[in-house]
């Protein structure tokens, strides 16, 4: 299949539940490479060149289950794609498939709302199975689904659309950076894990960043663009305390510690 083709690469193996995959790369051998391989695994494909492409074929961009990107795309990078796609309101999972194994880069996917940051170098089986474990991770894993508003002082959270509100203003927040606002606001005054919340952003157990305990790195990065986002609404908010080498917690709307 060749890039904006409105078909996918069908499963090799028929009968199984499938998962829907739009891949964006500007490579042609690596475009040919996954959409090969990962049917193998039962994946559909459908690959896109670039940005532009990929805008062409949103109607079947929707359909998919996650979106796989390239960190280096012409005209508009990984990020910057990211980054525009949330902002017209595409929700789904980015993983970003790149040759850049650096923790900078990886900090950087976390923070803009990436799920998963996977080196090319691992191959396509070990893809697979990142990708299959994110998607069937267990539910409990995401925000709760609720009809009513999460109330927290300023803060006002509406489950059904994933959108903080801080006196009034929308925050603006990434579903990941949502996600771990209403885990912290839920337990306003208790003090939450690093592991606890990064265990928000992916799923319990999930290994990332440099080392043993590279997932601080990636949540005091994604803490620190949530902050900035409050203080652009409010420049005296100071509602996310820290305590070093335990984690994080959301200050108490009553006082109490």
């Amino acid at each position: 299949m060749t890039e904006n083709e409105p078909g996918g690469t069908e499963p090799a193996r028929l009968g199984r539940d499938v998962i829907r995959v739009v891949h964006v790369e500007d490579d042609p051998g690596w475009r040919e490479v996954i959409a090969d391989q990962l049917p193998d695994h039962g994946f559909v494909v459908h690959s896109f060149a670039d940005a532009t492409s990929l805008a062409d074929g949103l109607a079947v961009a929707s359909d998919a289950d996650i979106i796989l990107l390239d960190w280096d795309l012409p005209d508009v990078s990984g990020i910057q794609l990211l980054e525009e796609l949330r902002q017209i309101g595409v929700e789904l999972p980015v993983v970003f498939l790149t040759g850049y194994a650096f923790t900078a880069q990886e900090n950087l996917a976390f923070e803009t709302g990436a799920v998963d940051f996977i080196d090319k170098a691992r191959g396509v089986e070990i893809l697979a199975r990142r990708l299959q474990r994110l998607l069937k991770a267990p539910k409990s894993a995401a925000a709760p689904p609720s009809a009513s508003l999460v109330v927290c002082g300023k803060l006002v959270l509406n489950p059904n659309v994933s959108r903080a509100y801080w006196n009034d203003i929308d925050v603006s927040l990434t579903l990941v950076e949502y996600n771990i606002v209403h885990l912290l606001a839920s337990n306003a005054g208790r003090w939450l894990t690093y592991r606890a919340i990064y265990d928000r952003v992916h799923y319990e157990g999930f290994i990332g960043g440099s080392g043993e305990g590279g997932y601080r790195t990636n949540v005091r990065g994604i803490i620190k663009r949530i902050r900035k986002k409050f203080l652009r609404c409010d420049e005296t908010f100071a509602e996310i305390d820290n305590f070093v080498g335990l984690g994080y917690r959301w200050a108490n709307p009553t006082g109490d510690s």
